[in-house]
Parts: C-alpha cells; structure tokens; sequence
C-alpha cells in the first residue's frame, strides 16, 4: 500500500497534536509537529538575539542562519520531543516567550520556505500525520485526508492555562486568552500561507468534545481511508 499523508490544521491550542499523536501511535504512521518546528527556530532566534525585546527581527541575521537550523525529532518515553541543533528543546519551545514570538517568525517566507521542505522530506519514505495551520493548503495539498480542528477561544486558553499549570508555570488566563486570539489573528492575515481550511477538509469542532470523542471521530475517517 502507498504512503498516505494526513493534514490535521487549525487555531492555536484546540488540541492538533494531541489528536495527531494518538492517530500517528494508533495506525503506526510517523507524527510530524509542524508547529514545534517553527517553534525551534523562535528559539532559535530568540536565544541568538535575532529577534528582539520589543519583536523585531533581524532578517538578514536569520536568513544566514537558517541554513544552520536543524530540527529533528525523537519519541521519548512515548512522548514526542524536538531537538534544535541536538538539543532536545521540547520544554522551552512550549513556553510562553516562545509563544509570543512564532506568529512573527512563521510569517516570513524564507523560514517556511525551508520548513516546508523539511515537511516533504520527512514525508516521502513513511505514511506520516502532520499538524499546523498550512498543512492541508500548502505542505499535502493531496493528502488523502484533510481535518480542521477548532474549538471557542474561551475553551482553547483554559486547555492551554491548564496545561501550563499542571506543569508548575506561573501563567495567566486572560493572557493566554489573548496570546492565542492575536496568533489567530496574524496567522489567519498574513499574505504567506495564512491559516485557512482547506475546501476539502472536514471540520472537527472539539469545543464540547472529550479527547476519546475527537480520537474516535477521526479514526473511523482514517478506517474509511484505508479500507
């Protein structure tokens, strides 16, 4: 059987990579998290002083480095980890200084440019589900599937505030709230792959779905699929 590429798109915080990972582990497929790439590289820059206090970014300073930026992945104790440069950064890709920041970072085309072709590569010798915001519009326009996944804004920053709290960080709901809002906001704007559903994807509304409820949604689509 050929390989099958699954895009799972849509906003901030509605629980794309959980669902993509319980697919990924269920049908035995490769999980790829978009996200977290272009999570690396605002760290990235962020720790190399290429984007600023106040968000602005030395463009030519990132575009030499991006070269230099190497993202891969590992499954640790069941859980997926992405390493920048050989360093497993899947704590401090998640908090919420990076989070601030890879709005302004995916926006610019070069940097998709080059993640994108990280996608299809790591796409070409494996069936593999891929979760961000561009994926079904941009990375597999073909892909076999395409879900949309969304939620209200009020139920993606309580999942996102207890996520955040259960790991012991001082956060704040109405911050989150707002983070995710202006994420969506700029993702949805930008003139480079804007976060969009694609025509032929089906919508999955999750705001009063339990984790259980999504899996089994997608999974009889996926059934579907390979029948």
């Amino acid at each position: 059987m050929k390989n099958i590429k699954i895009a799972v798109d849509g906003f901030s915080s509605c629980g794309k990579s959980t669902l993509a990972k319980q697919l990924a582990a269920h049908f035995g497929f490769v999980f790829i998290d978009s996200g977290a790439m272009y999570r690396a590289v605002t760290l990235f820059a962020i720790e190399n002083n290429i984007i600023s206090e106040d968000d602005v970014v030395d463009i030519n300073k990132l575009k030499k480095e991006i070269k230099n930026i190497k993202i891969t992945f590992q499954t640790i104790d069941g859980k997926n980890h992405t390493f920048l440069n050989g360093k497993d950064v899947e704590t401090e890709i998640r908090q919420i200084r990076v989070s601030k920041r890879v709005s302004i970072i995916a926006t610019l085309d070069f940097v998709r440019e080059e993640m994108v072709n990280l996608q299809r590569n790591l796409s070409e010798e494996n069936s593999v589900i891929m979760d961000g915001r561009d994926i079904g519009t941009v990375v597999f326009p073909n892909a076999e599937l395409k879900l949309f996944v969304t939620a209200t804004p009020e139920v993606r920053a309580q999942r996102r505030y207890d996520e955040l709290k259960a790991k012991g960080e001082d956060v704040n709901f109405d911050e989150i709230k707002a983070n995710l809002i202006n994420r969506d906001r700029i993702d949805s704007t930008r003139e480079i792959a804007p976060l969009k559903q694609a025509d032929d994807a089906v919508v999955l509304d999750n705001s009063n779905m339990t984790r259980e409820q999504q899996f089994d949604f997608a999974v009889k689509l996926i059934e579907k699929i390979l029948a």
